[in-house]
């Protein structure tokens, strides 16, 4: 079984880059996967003992693409991950609520167990201009990003989770 699997969807970025700062601190301490939403499937789900999940928050909610990785994946592996680490990141224009919950609503239907709270990152976008603009997130916006994969793949390594 691998040790982390990373799964984000990012239209402009922000998610992106959040996700491959985790990656980089992740691996690290275990094996990890950085996959897109679009490229993840139930059968990676299945080989990995724990999930970081990064989106950006579109409309109040997880972005459509993230959501459809979900959907797709939801019933196949229904009862068969119970138990399993994951966290989340989001990347939001304002405050990254409604997709965090969103989020913890489908990880809790999964029996999925929380690690940490979710990780939201604010990049106060909010015209039209600056919500489509491409984010580059960089340097110390991103460490809570790195702590956060270290932490997910060191728990994992050590069986802490």
């Amino acid at each position: 079984m691998t040790g982390l699997l990373i799964v984000y969807h990012s239209r402009t970025g922000g998610a992106r880059s959040m996700a491959e700062a985790a990656h980089e601190a992740a691996r690290t301490e275990t094996e990890t996967r950085l996959l897109t939403a679009e490229d993840a499937g139930p059968e990676d789900l299945m080989s990995a003992a724990g999930y970081l999940f990064a989106a950006p928050e579109n409309l109040a909610t997880l972005s459509g693409m993230m959501k459809e990785f979900f959907d797709r994946c939801y019933y196949p592996v229904l009862g068969r991950i119970e138990g399993r680490a994951y966290a989340q990141m989001i990347c939001a224009g304002s405050d990254g609520q409604g997709a965090a919950q969103q989020l913890a609503r489908i990880a809790t239907g999964w029996r999925l167990r929380e690690v940490q709270a979710p990780l939201i990152l604010c990049t106060h976008a909010q015209t039209p201009e600056a919500i489509l603009a491409p984010k580059h997130i960089a340097g110390p916006a991103l460490a809570p990003c790195r702590d956060l994969g270290a932490a997910m793949g060191a728990g994992l390594a050590m069986g802490a989770f």
